[in-house]
């Protein structure tokens, strides 16, 4: 390739993003670093992933954005577009847990309010912003098999937690946000995956750590172990780099085994 990809990679200051930022610094790629108030976290990817990066004409930008703002996220697009001049895949991993976990007979609507707005209504319009980019006066495509979106979900998608039913319904609809993209995007040449994280060992699960520690060694995970950033950014970079070239619409569990039916 002659010309460097770009990476639009959202809540990519600390934990999957992260992860996901960096591997994609190592296959080769620019990387637009959002992030909504931490600068200081997004400046530390982006030092990281100059570090895992493979040539001189690789750019780490941080870009300050609410993805759950309509504003910000047409800014979102337009600062990554003037300041790194393309956008070759998205990755929609921003999202929020419930500020307080509650039962869902406590729960309440604004915290419901809360998590649709970020973790689904924003990954869903902002791939709406991009595909209208590609579609209507975007470039040639610089990534093996053209334009790409990866929505990064969770096991909550189809496993329930009675204690923040919000999350878990965010995260089922953005399920269906990526085969509905994954649908409407493929005759465009542009592919839609879905990676679906397990239990991952970052600053959103820390407060449920000896939870989650117990699961783990009564055999929850058949892999025994918490999973990594660096497990989903390793999945991230195998779909941007073209490794699965006909699987738009499919499911990538990054979840150790959980998902597997087991007596």
């Amino acid at each position: 390739m002659t010309t460097t990809p770009v990476i639009l990679v959202t809540g990519a200051g600390r934990g999957l993003g992260r992860g996901i930022a960096v591997q994609l610094a190592a296959e080769g790629c620019s990387v637009a670093i959002n992030f909504v108030g931490n600068r200081a976290a997004a400046e530390e990817t982006a030092a990281l992933c100059r570090k895992a990066s493979r040539t001189r004409n690789q750019e780490f930008t941080p870009i300050q954005a609410d993805i759950g703002s309509k504003p910000d996220r047409a800014r979102l697009v337009s600062e990554t577009l003037s300041s790194m001049g393309r956008i070759d895949a998205l990755v929609n991993n921003a999202g929020v847990a419930p500020r307080v976990r509650a039962d869902l007979t406590e729960a309440t609507e604004e915290s419901f309010a809360e998590l649709v707005r970020i973790n689904l209504q924003g990954p869903y319009f902002l791939t709406q912003a991009v595909a209208r980019h590609w579609l209507d006066k975007g470039p040639k495509p610089a990534l093996p098999g053209g334009h790409k979106v990866v929505f990064i979900t969770s096991i909550s998608a189809d496993t329930a937690s009675v204690d923040r039913g919000d999350y878990c319904i965010s995260k089922a609809g953005l399920a269906m946000a990526a085969q509905l993209w994954a649908a409407r995007l493929a005759k465009d040449g542009i592919q839609v995956v879905e990676v679906r994280p397990g239990i991952m060992a970052t600053d959103m699960t820390a407060g449920a750590k000896a939870k989650y520690d117990k699961l783990l060694s009564e055999g929850l995970v058949p892999q025994g172990r918490w999973g990594t950033p660096e497990d989903v950014g390793l999945a991230v970079r195998s779909i941007i780099a073209g490794d699965l070239p006909f699987s738009s619409g499919s499911v990538i569990a990054v979840d150790g085994g959980f998902h597997i039916r087991r007596l």
